[in-house]
């Protein structure tokens, strides 16, 4: 037997190896990690924009089910892991979103007084001017 024929069964071999190990590999695990993942940024992201103040419950309920997703993912659920994590990924977009619109509420309302005061003061001026 040469070289090249030897090396034939070894990567065979090899290669049912490889093939057996992608198999025991879970396919939801993964994708299931990687939601948690993007769950625990988002959730992040909602506390960064100030949704612990401006949107209580909806962090609260991000967070609560971002810690679910992490006890199932620890427990090998990955597909319920996955289900929690795309939910609290939804919960905190909301949380941030809602946080962001109050700010943006706040600031209209800030600007609407601004504009309010300085109509009165171009109106005592223009009085003043008038007598």
């Amino acid at each position: 037997m040469d070289m090249k024929s030897m090396n034939v069964p070894l990567r065979v071999g090899a290669l049912a190896a490889v093939l057996g190990l992608a198999a025991c590999a879970s396919p939801e695990k993964t994708p299931a990690t990687a939601a948690v993942a993007v769950s625990h940024n988002a959730v992040d992201n909602a506390v960064s924009a100030g949704a612990p103040e401006l949107a209580p419950e909806e962090i609260s309920a991000a967070r609560a089910k971002m810690m679910r997703a992490n006890q199932a993912l620890a427990a090998k659920d990955y597909k319920l892991a996955r289900e929690l994590a795309v939910q609290a990924q939804a919960d905190a977009k909301l949380a941030q979103a809602k946080a962001n619109s109050a700010k943006a509420t706040a600031a209209s309302n800030q600007l609407n007084e601004d504009l309010r005061v300085l109509r009165q003061e171009v109106d005592r001026a223009n009085s003043d001017q008038q007598q």
